[in-house]
């Protein structure tokens, strides 16, 4: 797999055509050109090759990470050839753009048609598709209908399709695309071949950036190339928008201070200091950290946020070691985790998610954010000092036989 596509062609593109943002720009035109996806990539493939190809597929995944590009590929594949005639099916080997190639990828191909299901979503549109799906392609070796946020259709719409969707005839090929594939009714899925296109690692996202950055001429520290791919949350097009974003606010020469000014965060070192001065109890430390991060532009809902992203990740660590060993993470998160990871309870991990979770919501209806991430803070500052139930039942064990009753009278003698 190739860590950057080619650079999306059109007609006339020079150094005086109009700028298109990063994520049109490195659009993906190739099964080769995707990442991520390898097993999709492999059972396509292996369908193509041994003739078994479906007269529909339905593809899942949340957003940017390549529906609508995967559709068009595969129509793109479906109708692959070349000039000579050297090509007589389809195939996932496209090394060079084909007769059709261009037009599809552009969108406006006469026989692949695009539909928005969300804004076309009555019966009279799949009527005009069960109609149209009679005629052969005017030049294509297939029609291919790609219907993007299939969810979208209507009921009717959906009762209205299925008999062309289960017995389309051998010109025609369906590819959906959704958000939403809980929406989709069961009779409509059980007739697709279905794809979860997975959410894009960190380190491989990471890498794709880099191979990105190098063919734009702009320079990039490693740790701002994380901290897009971890707010990107494995959407490749997210990361190439706030690639976008990062290169029109910071110039060609990308710093991790620039990235979190950007994106709002806190960085990641002061994080973990917050998050062990509230592990020892300390209020003050933990106070005074959050107003330097609020003062320095951090939100406290992000602060709050990533406080609670590094519990999880040293719950994990706790439980599976390795999860240390990933190389999206800086080092200092590594060595530090594996450390709180050692010395924290889990009973202490669990509470302390807990209440982040709960002092989120809190922040985010605030009319005040910073005064409630502060109460948030001091409430679990005041917890880590106390003792678990485990702990408790220890030192009741333990404690003399008359040391419970001493209290008590001291109290009544005093109040004689």
């Amino acid at each position: 797999m190739n860590d950057v596509p080619h650079a999306e062609r059109t007609p006339g593109s020079d150094a005086a055509a109009s700028y298109r943002v990063l994520a049109r720009k490195y659009r993906p035109a190739t099964f080769d050109d995707l990442i991520g996806q390898d097993a999709m990539v492999r059972t396509v493939s292996n369908a193509f090759e041994t003739g078994r190809i479906p007269q529909a597929w339905i593809l899942t995944g949340v957003r940017g990470v390549g529906k609508t590009t995967t559709a068009r590929i595969l129509a793109r594949a479906l109708n692959y050839s070349l000039p000579d005639g050297s090509v007589a099916g389809p195939t996932v080997r496209m090394p060079v753009l084909g007769e059709h190639c261009q037009a599809i990828m552009e969108s406006r191909h006469v026989d692949v048609v695009e539909m928005d299901a969300a804004s076309h979503n009555s019966v009279d549109d799949v009527r005009q598709i069960n109609e149209a799906v009679r005629y052969a392609p005017v030049s294509a070796r297939y029609k291919v209908y790609i219907l993007d946020e299939v969810h979208m259709l209507s009921t009717a719409a959906f009762n209205a399709l299925l008999k062309t969707l289960e017995e389309p005839p051998p010109h025609v090929k369906f590819v959906f695309a959704t958000t939403e594939i809980r929406k989709v009714p069961i009779t409509v899925l059980s007739r697709c071949q279905r794809f979860d296109l997975r959410r894009v690692e960190a380190g491989v996202l990471v890498a794709h950036l880099e191979g990105i950055c190098a063919r734009e001429g702009v320079s990039a520290e490693p740790e701002a190339l994380a901290l897009i791919a971890r707010a990107s949350e494995g959407s490749v097009r997210d990361s190439l928008s706030l690639l976008d974003q990062a290169i029109a606010d910071a110039g060609r020469d990308l710093r991790a201070e620039d990235l979190r000014r950007m994106l709002g965060l806190a960085d990641r070192t002061r994080i973990i200091d917050l998050f062990e001065a509230l592990m020892r109890g300390d209020m003050a430390a933990a106070l005074t950290e959050l107003r330097d991060q609020y003062d320095s532009g951090a939100d406290p809902a992000v602060v709050l946020t990533d406080l609670a992203e590094f519990t999880h990740f040293v719950t994990r660590v706790k439980i599976v070691p390795a999860v240390a060993e990933d190389p999206a993470l800086a080092e200092a998160e590594r060595t530090r985790g594996r450390s709180l990871a050692a010395s924290l309870s889990m009973r202490v991990l669990s509470r302390t998610w807990q209440m982040l979770l709960k002092g989120l919501s809190e922040v985010q209806s605030a009319g005040k954010p910073l005064p409630a991430a502060e109460m948030v803070l001091v409430r679990i500052a005041y917890a880590a000092d106390l003792p678990t139930p485990d702990e408790v039942v220890r030192r009741l064990a333990s404690a003399p036989q008359g040391g419970a009753e001493g209290p008590a009278r001291s109290v009544s003698s005093s109040g004689g």
